[in-house]
């Protein structure tokens, strides 16, 4: 019997992790070598790292993971979640040697090398972590090869001299550049449309239009810039925002958007960075966490049902809102609103839902890959309301649509479940529904 071929053996140079504090770790170089400059956040997943580096949230952020086995399984193309790796720098404990699973195509240590992502090993990451979560995030660099040897006031000076993340605008960096549709077919749906929504691509993930799929639902997936005419071309049954990097503050566009939106009574979903851009339409404001929720563990209360679902999350920014609601949007004319979820870990607003307008939105991640699927329901949640105001248009409303009986739920979660091999690039069964019987009315960080 012949021997397995090895995988590549790459020297290890030396390499080290500046904050912009002067506290620094050394470790050994792990993908490209060079200079990585960002924000240190750390991400509590104990699987999913491909999914983590892939997601263009990440956009600038040096992701110390807490797991301390990295790179066990490899990557493959299918649980890409964009087009690309959007982490800065990637920071692990122990990098496995080499990758052992099927499904695996490449090492993560090769990709991240083959796509120029300087990252650090060897590093005690439980240190590190325990570091931010004192001291919040922070402006960070990770030098290795010949950077590595500058002196450590040199390394402070390189690292303090970028941008903070507060003030930075990432979506349209991490955005595509023309529209895209993902139509329902092309995931194993086999019935009718049920519905078309508009997706403004704020650094979306891939797996968000692979549910919409998945539930009959077309998604033409447009540019962060894009302008109200161009929602409005699509003839949408409903709008959605997806997750993405940055600070909220500086969304003033997708801001106006979305109050046009909101005018036109069009239904609305966001997740994430859409959440925070629906609680400044409505007049809130937002601001910067210490250290963010980053992880697939991450405990959200839904104030309407008591259920606690453990959800996916990355974001360093919240939306400033009243946990004593209901409460008059402060912008006028959105009528009521309220925080229909909250973080059982520290308060943090974690949804927010119109009670006189058919929009809503959460601020964690509803398609979440890897992780939980306790909160995929959301999606079944947006079609009701789609639905409920395109048979009766200024009928629709959130609290209708929220009233998800047990079974109901149940089933949601069930489907989730059955699709699950389709999350990782397998054919879909095109299982329909619960939906079924109303497409006649459509043809279109705290560390756990």
């Amino acid at each position: 019997m012949s021997a397995s071929p090895k995988a590549p053996v790459h020297p290890k140079a030396p390499a080290v992790l500046v904050l912009e504090d002067g506290r620094t770790f050394r470790g050994r170089s792990y993908g490209a070598e060079g200079t990585a400059l960002g924000e240190a956040v750390f991400a509590t997943g104990m699987t999913g790292y491909q999914e983590t580096i892939t997601d263009p949230s990440y956009a600038r952020q040096l992701v110390v993971q807490t797991a301390p086995h990295i790179g066990n399984t490899g990557v493959n193309a299918d649980d890409a979640e964009s087009r690309r790796i959007w982490v800065a720098g990637y920071i692990i404990r122990d990098a496995a040697r080499r990758p052992s699973n099927w499904r695996s195509e490449q090492s993560l240590d090769d990709q991240l090398r083959e796509q120029g992502v300087v990252g650090i090993e060897g590093v005690d990451t439980r240190a590190v972590t325990r570091h931010l979560r004192e001291r919040g995030a922070m402006r960070a660099g990770i030098f290795s090869g010949a950077d590595a040897s500058l002196s450590a006031d040199q390394l402070v000076e390189k690292v303090v001299a970028q941008p903070s993340m507060a003030g930075s605008r990432l979506a349209e960096e991490v955005s595509i550049g023309e529209a895209y549709v993902v139509e329902p077919a092309d995931h194993g749906w086999t019935g009718g449309t049920v519905a078309t929504i508009a997706a403004l691509d704020l650094g979306i993930k891939a797996m968000t239009p692979k549910h919409f799929a998945q539930r009959g639902v077309r998604t033409v997936v447009l540019p962060a810039g894009a302008t109200f005419d161009d929602v409005a071309a699509v003839r949408p049954d409903g709008v959605f925002m997806s997750n993405g990097p940055g600070d909220p503050a500086t969304a003033d566009a997708q801001v106006e958007l979305l109050r046009r939106v909101l005018d036109e009574r069009m239904p609305f979903f966001g997740i994430c960075f859409g959440n925070q851009i629906l609680g400044r339409a409505l007049g809130f404001g937002t601001y910067k966490l210490r250290y963010g929720h980053r992880g697939i563990n991450q405990p959200v209360l839904d104030r309407r049902t008591g259920k606690v679902e453990i959800t996916s999350q990355n974001h360093g920014f919240a939306v400033d809102a009243p946990l004593d609601g209901p409460v008059e949007a402060p912008a006028g004319g959105y009528g009521r609103v309220e925080v229909s979820h909250v973080s059982l870990n520290d308060d943090v607003v974690e949804g927010l839902a119109c009670l006189d307008l058919p929009a809503f939105s959460v601020q964690y991640h509803p398609e979440a890959a890897a992780g939980p699927h306790d909160s995929a329901y959301l999606f079944d949640r947006f079609i009701d309301l789609m639905l409920a105001e395109k048979q009766n248009p200024g009928a629709g409303d959130v609290v209708a649509a929220s009233a998800l009986d047990a079974g109901s739920e149940s089933e949601a979660l069930a489907d989730a479940a059955a699709a699950e091999l389709g999350t990782h690039g397998s054919k879909v069964t095109g299982t329909q529904p619960r939906h079924g019987t109303t497409q006649l009315s459509s043809t279109t960080q705290e560390e756990n």
